[in-house]
């Protein structure tokens, strides 16, 4: 074990103060000073900030020449009120860590320690703490930052905490591992009339009516292979709250889900096709836009055989994963590098993920730590 007992103390009191201190996609300022100063007693040998926004990344060069492994962490939490009675719940207002981006900092850091008391002997070691992961951004805008090319991986790793799986018990599996999604908002416009005379104007109603469960007809859900796709109606607004007016304007949004990116973009031809044939009918002008767009994250399988290999080293438990339904940004480095995501138990009892009563476990910080540990020892020495 690399870790001892004092760094395990720390690293402990430093997640629960993350946890108290949540910042949103994009406003992760603070957070990012708070891993650079923590950082810093081991010394990197480059620690590059401003990376996509507020994302830090700390470099520990070899002594040889070898490949760079980088392992990648979240720095942003949600806009989700915490309900707890914790000392370490969240002190700001509607914002809290209910995904755990707090616990794999922490793990992420806690490298920094084995890293700083002995360098790898060959290649890099790049510890990156990531922003804007929950909108789907922040991986994106990493690579296109242009100090990105000083870290140019070859390999990268990741982890995900997953509610319902016993605590500390690791899944993993070849090829695709999260799924690719994205928001699609639906705006028709028309035009408003008083309620008395409705037939004055041109309403949207009728036409949400059909889009609503059509869309989600495009989509039904099903098993997780290649056909999969699943579209989910999150909000839908018609016209002003207002007893007096016949509505001229609504919004759908919808959330397109798809095991992979090709059959994201089959669904949206259809979904694009419904929506304007629908509007048209109607006699609806419509505008159409992507948000949240998360690409879908395909595991290596050398990268796979890797961490395979070093939860054996380690003894920890694991066993084969499948495909989760959630998205992630992670997949985008996977064009960069050889790279994989692995899944953590976070305990069969305990609350799902962006509810607000989860908290990270912090049992999970040794052997989290402790399998990308191995794994960089593995490949660098």
């Amino acid at each position: 074990m690399f870790l001892t007992n004092s760094d395990m103390v720390e690293l402990v009191a430093w997640r629960q103060q993350l946890h108290r201190s949540p910042e949103i996609s994009g406003e992760e300022q603070e957070t990012a000073k708070a891993v650079v100063a923590f950082l810093a007693p081991s010394e990197p040998d480059r620690i590059v900030t401003g990376l996509g926004g507020h994302g830090v990344a700390a470099i520990y060069e070899g002594r040889e020449p070898g490949p760079t492994v980088m392992v990648r962490c979240e720095l942003d939490a949600l806009p989700i009120e915490e309900i707890s009675e914790s000392p370490h719940r969240s002190q700001v207002p509607g914002k809290s860590h209910a995904c755990g981006h707090d616990g794999h900092m922490t793990m992420v850091a806690a490298l920094s320690r084995g890293l700083g008391r002995q360098r790898p002997q060959r290649g890099r070691a790049v510890l990156l703490f990531q922003p804007a992961e929950e909108n789907g951004a922040g991986a994106a805008a990493v690579i296109a930052d242009p100090k990105f090319a000083e870290i140019a991986p070859d390999y990268a790793f990741s982890l995900h905490n997953k509610p319902g799986l016993p605590l500390g018990y690791i899944t993993l599996s070849e090829g695709p591992a999260n799924c690719a999604s994205r928001g699609l908002q639906i705006v028709l416009t028309g035009k408003t009339s008083h309620a008395s005379m409705p037939e004055h104007g041109i309403s949207p109603v009728a036409a949400v009516a059909r889009l609503m469960p059509a869309l989600t007809a495009l989509g039904p859900g099903g098993p997780l292979d290649a056909a999969y796709a699943l579209v989910t109606v999150t909000h839908a607004a018609i016209g002003e709250a207002a007893f007096g007016i016949a509505p001229g304007r609504a919004e759908i949004w919808a959330t397109l889900r798809t095991l992979n990116d090709a059959q994201m973009g089959a669904l949206c031809t259809r979904a694009e096709a419904l929506v304007r044939e629908t509007a048209e009918a109607s006699g609806l002008g419509v505008e159409l836009s992507y948000h949240d767009v998360f690409h879908h994250c395909e595991n290596d399988a050398e990268a796979v055989a890797l961490l395979r290999k070093a939860f054996d080293d380690e003894k920890l438990r694991h066993g084969e994963g499948s495909p989760s339904r959630g998205s992630e940004d992670f997949g985008l480095f996977g064009r960069q590098a050889k790279s994989a995501m692995f899944i953590l138990g976070s305990g069969e009892t305990s609350p799902q993920l962006h509810n607000p009563d989860f908290d990270f476990p912090d049992a999970l910080i040794e052997p989290g730590s402790r399998a990308f540990m191995r794994t960089l020892r593995n490949l660098l020495g």
